[in-house]
């Protein structure tokens, strides 16, 4: 039961960071007219940062005194994340010719989440 409802806390948290994401990358793609791939990188990092605080706290609660080191081994699930979160927007956006890029996006999410969630488990918050 413990598992599942880290999954579930780890979701909502994630959703969260989809919107923190999404609202982020909609601004400077759109709005700021950045580079989708850097106001990708925007909105993804920004999500991090927020989805660190929130599992820290309330889905790991972690006592980590090192917490910074914590963060590091966050920050770097999220990146290999980033990439693969990337790689995936490419292919379905870039490849697929003419997927919407908040499609492949999303898309994207779904598949980052489920590494995101096992990484950080069995190594960030161990």
């Amino acid at each position: 039961m413990d598992l599942f409802l880290r999954i579930i806390k780890f979701g909502l948290t994630g959703l969260l960071g989809m919107a923190i994401d999404f609202g982020a990358t909609w601004l400077c793609k759109e709005k700021i007219k950045i580079n989708k791939y850097v106001s990708n990188a925007i909105g993804f990092t920004l999500a991090v940062t927020n989805n660190y605080l929130i599992n820290r706290v309330w889905t790991f609660q972690s006592t980590n005194a090192h917490w910074g080191t914590e963060f590091s081994k966050f920050l770097g699930v999220s990146l290999i994340g980033l990439a693969l979160n990337t790689l995936i927007i490419y292919l379905f956006h870039q490849r697929k010719n003419g997927t919407n890029f908040y499609v492949a996006k999303f898309f994207a999410i779904v598949i980052v989440f489920v590494w995101n969630f096992l990484a950080n488990m069995l190594f960030t918050f161990k």
